[in-house]
């Protein structure tokens, strides 16, 4: 990798829409320029995958090893025996050592697949390895004088909690503290200059990059990412069946290609730059795309991202399925097809009313009590609105498919 390179990270995940808030990023910049530097994000093992929440850190991360500098996976092993408050407004599940063992080993394979590890590539580091041994009385007279309750009560992952009136634990009041520490012996031990994570880790950030420059006098940074939203308000990384899991084991690669395949329209463009390493140009023609058309946008992005999760085999596999069922019906030829014109999903059609008429619902009342309890689907995306209409933008090739469950499916064609 060439040192003209290395001061693109910046460039590029700015362009793509990566960046939020940064300490000193001029300063930043120039440290990229004089060669190869490291950086980390720390992921708790609070379940047994990551879902695709966790997917624009990885994504930082790639990107940082494609410019030519290392990057660190922190894995939370002792930090996850607290719990970070930041973002939540309750305490979350304590969990056994056996527990958090086992969600490592879960989450460890994911990396593999984004990331480049050896002698020269990324490395993988527990947080136990220094937190376990800390003797408390040490720590607290060495570290603890750095940071004042009058700012940590300034921190949103705080104040949102105490307004709230839910209990803020002295145990959970000292994630923030040790999260800062991490930087500190990061630092020292990899001589790491930056650490990433999304912006409601910006208070926990900050704590570490200013222990490290009144501990060591370290000249470190920090870089957050927007908290990612769907169009719509939904929250990335869950859907009304569940997390998105990375994990194939947990998710299947065809389940997770139509995860993506349902993007909202409005989220395409934002997404492919994201989620993809398609070129700038390529992403704004597809997402210039209008009307049905914009449903190959869909399926590009969908087979981009699971091709990186599952490999190219999975991708093409999941996007072969999609084909074969909504453009040739070869797996769905015992399937029921109704047919509704074009002027109707021009106009929407509310899904009860399509679900009664495909036969998948009794009644309108019965088909408004399967939409609020999230078994209607459409395209495999669960709809929890009863009043969401039915249109146009859903078709893929002239066909949706609407199911009522698991089990129970039919196909929707457009008339003549």
């Amino acid at each position: 990798m060439t040192s003209s390179l290395r001061s693109d990270f910046l460039r590029i995940v700015t362009e793509r829409g990566f960046v939020h808030q940064g300490t000193d990023m001029a300063a930043l910049d120039r440290r990229l320029v004089e060669g190869p530097q490291v950086c980390y994000i720390g992921f708790d093992c609070t379940a047994d995958s990551l879902h695709v929440g966790s997917l624009l850190p990885i994504m930082l991360l790639r990107w940082w090893q494609k410019t030519g500098h290392k990057p660190i996976v922190l894995m939370g092993g002792g930090t996850t025996r607290i719990g970070d408050p930041s973002g939540k407004d309750e305490s979350r599940r304590m969990l056994s050592d056996a527990d958090i063992a086992a969600n490592m080993a879960g989450i460890r394979g994911v990396f593999g697949k984004y990331l480049t590890f050896g002698d020269a590539g990324a490395v993988m580091v527990n947080n136990a390895d220094w937190l376990n041994g800390l003797d408390y009385i040490d720590f607290l007279r060495d570290y603890g004088r750095h940071f004042t309750v009058n700012r940590m009560l300034t921190f949103d992952s705080v104040k949102t909690r105490l307004e709230r009136e839910q209990p803020l634990t002295f145990l959970e009041f000292n994630y923030m503290i040790l999260q800062a520490y991490d930087f500190l012996e990061l630092w020292r031990r990899q001589k790491c200059i930056l650490q990433m994570g999304g912006s409601d880790q910006w208070g926990n950030i900050v704590n570490g990059v200013e222990l490290a420059r009144r501990v060591d006098g370290a000249e470190v940074f920090g870089l957050t990412s927007p908290l990612l939203t769907t169009s719509s308000g939904a929250k990335m990384g869950k859907s009304a069946q569940g997390a998105v899991w990375l994990n194939g084991e947990k998710l299947s690669a065809y389940d997770f290609w139509q995860y993506w395949r349902n993007t909202e329209d409005a989220d395409v463009g934002r997404f492919l730059k994201l989620f993809t390493e398609l070129p700038l140009d390529e992403i704004a023609r597809l997402e210039a795309l209008a009307g049905a058309e914009i449903n190959e946008a869909k399926k590009i992005l969908a087979t981009e991202v699971t091709r990186m999760a599952h490999g190219d085999a999975a991708a093409a596999a999941a996007a072969e399925t999609a084909r074969k069922t909504f453009e040739e019906g070869t797996l769905a030829e015992a399937l029921p097809t109704i047919a509704v014109t074009a002027a109707e999903l021009a106009a929407g059609i509310p899904v009860f009313q399509l679900l009664v008429k495909a036969g998948l619902a009794a009644s309108n009342g019965e088909a408004r009590r399967l939409v609020k309890g999230g078994g209607a689907r459409v395209n495999d995306a669960a709809i929890t609105d009863e009043h969401h209409k039915v249109a146009t933008g859903d078709l893929a090739d002239g066909v949706l498919k609407l199911s009522s469950g698991r089990k129970r499916h039919a196909l929707v064609r457009v008339a003549g």
